[in-house]
C-alpha cells in the first residue's frame, strides 16, 4: 500500500524513510556526481517558487522536451507543487507535432534540453500564441537558461507553494502525455495523481528493488513507462543513475553495476546479437560449451524443469552465463521490458541465464502497467504476466482486451469524441489489443486489433505474432508482414547486415566492401534469405506462410518516419514508402 496521495509527496517519502545521498546520479566530465534527497527536494521548491513568481497558475500547462537528466525530474515535481500540468514532449518528433501539441494544450512555458530542440521550438514559436517563455537546460546563446526560473524564487515565499500543494487533490490532473500514434494527430492522455500512484503502489511488490538498489535509466522519461518507474524508484529509495547516451549504455552498465534497469525488446535483441557474435568467435571446446549452454537455455521450462535439467543448467550458468552477467555489471536481478512484444525465445534464454526479463503489458492510457511477469505472481514465458493489484481485465467477444481500474486515464484532452471511442458506459477502456488468459491468470497478447487483416481468401493473418517469430532469425533485423486483401501474405524484411557480412565471409563471399543496397541484390544472399523464411514458415499454417519477401536496404527508424517514438511500426507509412516494392510482390 502506497502512503503518498500526490506525486510530489514521493520524494518526501524517500527523505523520511530512506534519505539517500545519491538519489539521482549524473556523469559529468567523466565523474558520477550524486544529488541527495534533501538537495533534490530543495531544488524542486526553488523552481516551484520561481514558476509562481512568473505567473504560473494552477492548471496552467508547462511543456518539456528533453533527454533524460535530473533537471527533468526537478521540473516535474516543481510543476506539480504549483498545481500546474506538465506536458512531456518526445525530443525526436517533428516540428508539426510540436506545433500541434503546444497549441492543443496551450502551453505557457516550454523548457528544452539543447540547441537542436531550441531551434525546433523557435521555428514554430510564432504559431503558438500561448507560449510566453522558452528556456533551455543547457547553456545556450539563443534562449535563456532555465536557472532564470529558479532565480525568480525570491519574489515568492515558500508558504505560497505549500498553499498551492494543499489545494491539489489525489484525483486532479497532473500530466498530459501525447501518444505517438501511428496515424493522425497525437492524442493527449490525461493522467491524475491517483492514476500514476495506483500504478506505483501496485508495482512495489513485483519489482525486485529496495533502498539499497542501483538503477540505470536510459529509456525516455517522457514516456509514461519510464516515468512511472522513476516515481517507483524514488518511493523505494533507489539510487537512479542516468546513462550518458544510448551509445554508452554498455559502458555505463559496467560502471554502475545496476540491480535493475528497464529496456525495450529492440535493445534486448541487440544485446543478444552481440552475445551471439562473441560466441561465433570462440574456438574448440569453448565454442562447444557456448552452444551447449545456449541449446539448454532454448529448451528451459521454468515451471516444469527436472532436477537433472536444473543440474545441467547450474553448470551452464557457472561456465557460460556468468560471463553474460558480468557484461551487465554482475548484479542484475531483473530487466523490466515493455513497450513492444518480447520474443519468447529471448525471454526463455535470459531467464535460463539467470537474467530474468520481467515482461509486462500496458498503455499510456493505463498509467501504464496492467500486467507483469514477476517473482511473486509468477513468470510464464510467452505471456505478459498476471494482473497487478487493483486492475481488472476482461476479454471481449472479439478477443479485445478491456481494462478497468484506478490506473485508467481521465480521458483524452480536448477530444471527447476519441475518449468515447475507447471508454464504454461501464468504465471499461478498450485497448485495441487482442489477447487471452492462460492458466486463467497470465495474459497473452496475440495482436493489435487494427493490425489483424484478411487475405482475399478470407483467412485471418496476425502479423505481430508472425513478425516476432521471424525476428528470432539472426538474418532478420526487422520485418513487417503485409498482404491485406491479397492472395497471400508477404513481408518487407530488413536483413541484419552485420550478420550477413559474417555469413558471407564464412562462405567465401566478399560482402565487406559492399553497401546494403548491393548486398540485397546478391543472388546467393537472396537465396539464403528465401531459405531462412521458408524454414521459419513451417511453424505456421499454410494460409499464414509468407510467400514472397522484399529485402530493404535501411532500417526502419523514428527519424525516417517508419517507427513511433516507442519503436512501434508505422505500418501505413511503411506501405506508402515502399509502395513500389509492394507492387512488385503482388503484381
Amino acid at each position: 500500500m502506497i502512503t503518498a496521495e500526490r506525486l510530489f509527496e514521493v520524494p518526501d517519502h524517500q527523505l523520511k524513510n530512506y534519505p539517500n545521498s545519491a538519489m539521482f546520479v549524473t556523469k559529468t566530465a567523466g565523474i558520477w556526481v550524486p544529488m541527495s534527497t534533501s538537495d533534490f527536494i530543495e531544488r524542486t521548491m526553488n523552481v516551484a517558487r520561481g514558476l509562481i513568481s512568473m505567473g504560473i497558475q494552477a492548471g496552467d500547462r508547462v511543456a518539456v522536451a528533453s533527454s533524460n537528466r535530473v533537471e527533468w525530474n526537478i521540473l516535474d515535481i516543481a510543476v506539480q507543487k504549483t498545481g500546474a500540468i506538465l506536458v512531456p514532449l518526445y525530443p525526436n518528433i517533428s516540428e508539426n507535432d510540436y506545433r500541434f501539441i503546444l497549441n492543443d494544450c496551450a502551453a505557457k512555458i516550454c523548457i528544452v534540453s539543447n540547441q537542436e530542440l531550441a531551434d525546433k521550438i523557435s521555428n514554430i514559436r510564432v504559431d503558438v500564441t500561448s507560449l510566453e517563455h522558452l528556456f533551455s537546460f543547457d547553456k545556450l546563446d539563443s534562449v535563456p537558461h532555465w536557472s532564470h526560473i529558479e532565480e525568480q524564487r525570491t519574489h515568492t515565499d515558500e508558504d505560497l507553494v505549500h498553499d498551492r500543494m494543499k489545494d491539489v487533490k489525489n484525483e486532479d490532473l497532473v500530466t498530459i502525455i501525447y501518444t505517438s500514434g501511428t496515424t493522425g494527430n497525437p492524442k493527449g492522455v490525461m493522467l491524475s495523481h491517483q492514476n500514476l500512484l495506483s500504478n506505483v503502489g501496485a508495482c512495489i511488490e513485483p519489482i525486485p528493488a529496495d533502498n539499497h538498489s542501483r538503477v540505470l535509466t536510459f529509456l525516455p522519461i517522457c514516456h509514461v513507462y519510464e516515468r512511472m518507474l522513476h516515481y517507483l524508484y524514488m518511493y523505494l529509495g533507489c539510487s537512479v543513475h542516468f546513462a550518458e547516451s544510448m551509445e554508452t549504455i554498455g559502458e555505463n552498465i559496467k560502471e554502475v553495476k545496476p540491480d535493475v534497469f528497464s529496456a525495450v525488446p529492440r535493445l534486448i535483441e541487440k544485446v543478444f546479437d552481440k552475445i551471439m557474435a562473441k560466441g561465433d568467435e570462440l574456438k574448440g571446446i569453448k565454442r562447444g560449451l557456448f552452444y551447449w549452454a545456449l541449446n539448454l537455455a532454448e529448451n528451459y521450462d521454468n515451471v516444469h524443469a527436472t532436477p537433472f535439467f536444473k543440474f545441467k543448467l547450474g553448470i551452464a550458468r557457472k561456465l557460460i552465463f556468468s560471463k553474460w552477467q558480468e557484461a551487465l555489471g554482475g548484479n542484475v536481478k531483473a530487466i523490466a521490458s515493455g513497450s513492444a512484444a518480447l520474443q519468447p525465445r529471448l525471454a526463455r534464454i535470459f531467464l535460463a541465464a539467470d537474467i530474468p526479463i520481467l515482461e509486462g503489458y500496458g498503455l499510456t492510457e493505463t498509467s501504464p502497467v496492467v500486467t507483469v511477469n514477476n517473482f511473486v505472481s509468477g513468470i510464464r514465458i510467452g505471456t505478459v504476466g498476471a494482473l497487478i493489484e487493483g486492475v481488472q481485465v476482461k476479454i471481449a467477444e472479439d478477443g479485445e482486451i478491456l481494462v478497468k481500474g484506478p490506473n485508467v486515464m481521465m480521458g483524452y484532452y480536448n477530444n471527447e469524441e476519441a475518449t468515447n471511442e475507447v471508454m464504454d458506459s461501464e468504465g471499461w477502456f478498450h485497448t485495441g489489443d487482442i489477447g487471452e488468459f492462460q492458466e486463467e491468470k497470465f495474459l497473452k497478447i496475440t495482436d493489435r486489433k487494427k493490425e489483424i487483416f484478411k487475405t482475399s481468401g478470407g483467412k485471418y493473418i496476425v502479423p505481430q505474432a508472425m513478425e516476432n517469430r521471424f525476428k528470432e532469425s539472426r538474418f532478420v533485423e526487422q520485418i513487417m508482414v503485409i498482404g491485406e486483401g491479397e492472395k497471400f501474405p508477404a513481408a518487407f524484411v530488413v536483413p541484419n547486415f552485420a550478420f550477413a557480412k559474417e555469413w558471407a565471409h564464412r562462405h567465401g563471399l566478399q560482402f565487406e566492401s559492399m553497401s546494403n543496397e548491393e548486398i540485397i541484390k546478391q543472388t546467393a544472399f537472396i537465396d539464403r534469405m528465401d531459405q531462412e523464411i521458408a524454414e521459419i514458415n513451417q511453424v505456421f499454417g499454410n494460409w499464414e506462410q509468407v510467400k514472397k519477401i522484399a529485402l530493404l536496404p535501411a532500417e526502419f527508424t523514428i527519424d525516417g518516419g517508419e517507427l513511433t517514438p516507442t519503436l512501434k511500426l508505422k505500418r501505413k507509412k511503411i506501405l506508402e514508402k515502399y509502395q513500389e516494392g509492394y507492387q512488385k510482390i503482388f503484381s
